[in-house]
């Protein structure tokens, strides 16, 4: 009986977590979008600014960059975890629970990263709305994903 209660709360946050790793993949790609769009332009009549980033974005302060960066690679790392966590949950086992449990903890690593930059971001005040949406999402998601982690592990210990 706690095995299934287990395994539809796993589900739920697998859920969850899904549709909040495709949020930060839309803003991110935005965000992305935008810097390559408006950044710099390099040519051979032109001089690089003095303090030249490459990873510049026209949006947000110094840490947006790899901000953004790292939060479209925890996305889609998220993403191919939350695959790998469906298989799991359709067998529900000990062989599929290690494929599960290790894409979830390098996607939660990745995550908690991401949110590091985010706290950087909003130590630094300066971002728009879609920033600050992202940056909500990935603290969520740095909750969410070691709560999954912890039900998929407790579940194969109730076994």
């Amino acid at each position: 009986m706690a095995g299934e209660q287990l395994k539809s709360a796993a589900s739920l946050l697998l859920v969850l977590n899904f549709c909040m790793y495709v949020v930060v993949l839309g803003i991110g790609g935005w965000a992305m979008n935008r810097a390559i769009d408006h950044g710099f332009i390099i040519g051979p009549d032109f001089n690089l600014p003095a303090h030249f980033s490459p990873i510049y974005f026209p949006m947000g302060n110094a840490a947006t960059g790899f901000f953004v960066m790292f939060a479209l690679i925890a996305g889609v790392v998220g993403v191919a975890s939350v695959i790998s966590g469906f298989n799991h949950l359709r067998f529900w086992n000990a062989d599929s629970l290690s494929a599960a449990a290790s894409a979830a903890t390098i996607a939660w690593t990745l995550t908690a990263l991401a949110m590091g930059f985010a706290c950087k971001e909003i130590e630094l005040h300066i971002r728009n709305a879609r920033l600050r949406t992202m940056e909500a999402f990935l603290i969520i998601l740095t909750a969410t994903q070691l709560m999954y982690i912890a039900a998929i592990h407790s579940a194969a210990l109730r076994r």
